[in-house]
């Protein structure tokens, strides 16, 4: 671990200030920040503890309808929280299946987003090749183990995937989120959030040296909505893949349909031929919920150890729909 300077910001506009500065961090619920310093995939100079920030901790109704939520509201108070739980459970679903509840306790929704990729090339304590870690030295998995690696998106610099359960159920939503940054904030679609490899394969997501989440916006309520994760073990563990689904029903039709699923790239993975299918078919024709499905996996690239990941997919979309279908309106 290399040296850095810890300061605690009072507000957020020092905090704006502050994190302009070359090699510069934040520090929210530090769940994944020191686990980057304990690795070595993270070295900054300065780290800024914005843990107290005032204002960055509610979850509270839109004027117009939806909801905002706080980047520093920790995940359990989001999960659990009456209106998310009514009005979104596919949200409330993703975080109660994201961690541990200690962590879950700690870690911050604006936090939560950051994570980088569970590969264990990049998170190895011995460096080895990987362009996340230094670019330009190749991609260890593209040749080596890559069972639970990208099906999509992926390019022969990385391909890793994005370990975030709320991310996958954010980008169904069609959230916005909300950043500051001392030239401006901005409002970025969550599916947009996450960069893949053929964009700049070192980086993550799209913020800027110094730019804070401050917020996430959902839209008007999504009830018939549902969150559905595979993975090796029940009590905690990250996802093989993972299915976020959100629906607007007439009676038994499906009137509209938002699917991504995660663990698949690196970014959340909408299917969007997939959503154009099922627009009018009937909840109860799995056949037709199916092929619907399928359209969405044309473009889907296996790799030489997760083949089986594609028919997993499939099956985890299909079950979340008919879970959202069954969620009360």
């Amino acid at each position: 671990m290399t040296p850095f300077v810890y300061a605690r910001a009072d507000s957020l506009g020092d905090t704006i200030a502050a994190g302009a500065a070359p090699d510069s961090a934040f520090l929210a619920g530090g769940t994944e920040l020191l686990n980057w310093l304990r690795l070595g995939i993270a070295g900054p100079a300065r780290i800024i503890d914005i843990s107290r920030l005032d204002g960055l901790d509610q979850v509270e109704a839109l004027p117009g309808g939806g909801l905002t939520i706080g980047a520093l509201t920790h995940l359990n108070d989001v999960a659990q929280h009456a209106l998310v739980m009514r009005d979104y459970p596919v949200l409330s679903q993703a975080i109660l299946n994201a961690a541990s509840p200690q962590l879950r306790n700690l870690a911050t929704i604006g936090g939560n987003l950051l994570q980088k990729t569970r590969c264990a090339y990049f998170r190895a304590e011995e460096q080895l090749p990987c362009n996340k870690r230094q670019l330009g030295s190749g991609c260890s998995a593209l040749h080596g183990i890559n069972d639970n690696h990208a099906i999509f998106g992926w390019t022969e610099d990385c391909v890793a995937t994005q370990p975030s359960d709320p991310a996958v159920a954010l980008a169904a939503l069609d959230a916005v989120i909300v950043t500051a940054h001392r030239s401006g904030g901005r409002r970025i679609p969550a599916a947009e959030f996450h960069l893949l490899p053929d964009t700049r394969p070192e980086s993550d997501n799209v913020l800027q040296q110094g730019e804070l989440i401050t917020a996430i916006e959902l839209p008007a309520p999504a009830p018939r909505s549902a969150y559905l994760k595979v993975r090796e073990r029940e009590s905690y563990e990250y996802a093989i893949v993972s299915a976020a689904v959100v629906l607007e029903m007439d009676g038994q039709i499906i009137r509209r349909a938002a699917l991504a699923l995660g663990s698949v790239a690196l970014r959340p993975w909408r299917l969007s031929a997939a959503e154009e299918q099922l627009a009018g078919a009937e909840i109860g024709d799995r056949e037709a919920l199916s092929t619907a499905i399928e359209q969405s996996f044309a473009e889907a690239r296996p790799l030489s150890q997760n083949a089986y990941t594609i028919e997993l997919a499939k099956t985890a979309a299909l079950r979340a729909i008919e879970r959202a279908a069954r969620m009360p309106s």
